[in-house]
């Protein structure tokens, strides 16, 4: 981070002494939470969640069933039978813990692959309306710990406008 900020200082001082200085910044999860690609991809992102979130409510139910059974049956079993069903409890303990880890690595996959290519498009669009408007340097916001701007140097709305505006002609 601080590299980061010590680069940019760098990069204004150079350029504010050969007397260019059009610098501006991009909030990339702004950008990706407001496209109407992103939208989608929220949206598609919650579904997966839901039905993730089902499973693992469903399984959790299972296991506090056999709990009440268990312990309302406790008494009436036998050493072998009560550690026999102990057994299962554990068992079922385990699956459940794997089954929340699988569900959480496969939401995160998701939405890996549901961003990762809307950010890219981003980035690429923010690209060339630098190279278009002249900037000498353009900031993502979340990345720079950017304490103050001035509201001309945020172009987040240029780029998402200019990304939204590319996704309808590709349809």
């Amino acid at each position: 981070m601080k590299r980061i900020l010590l680069v940019a200082a760098l990069v204004f001082f150079a350029t504010s002494a050969y007397g260019v200085e059009k610098i501006g910044f991009v909030d990339l999860q702004k950008a990706l939470n407001e496209s109407d690609a992103g939208i989608k991809a929220k949206t598609k992102l919650e579904a997966v969640v839901k039905e993730k979130q089902a499973a693992v409510d469903e399984k959790s139910k299972e296991i506090e069933k056999f709990k009440t059974e268990l312990e309302q049956q406790s008494s009436a079993l036998s050493p072998e039978a009560k550690k026999a069903k102990q057994d299962e409890l554990e068992k079922m303990m385990r699956d459940y813990q794997r089954l929340v880890k699988d569900s959480q690595d496969e939401i995160r996959k998701e939405e890996s692959e549901l961003t990762s290519t809307i950010i890219s498009e981003l980035r690429g669009i923010t690209e060339k309306i630098g190279q278009e408007d002249g900037y000498t340097i353009i900031f993502e916001a979340g990345d720079t710990s950017i304490l103050y701007h001035q509201k001309g140097l945020d172009i987040t709305d240029k780029v998402l406008k200019r990304f939204n505006e590319t996704h309808k002609q590709k349809k």
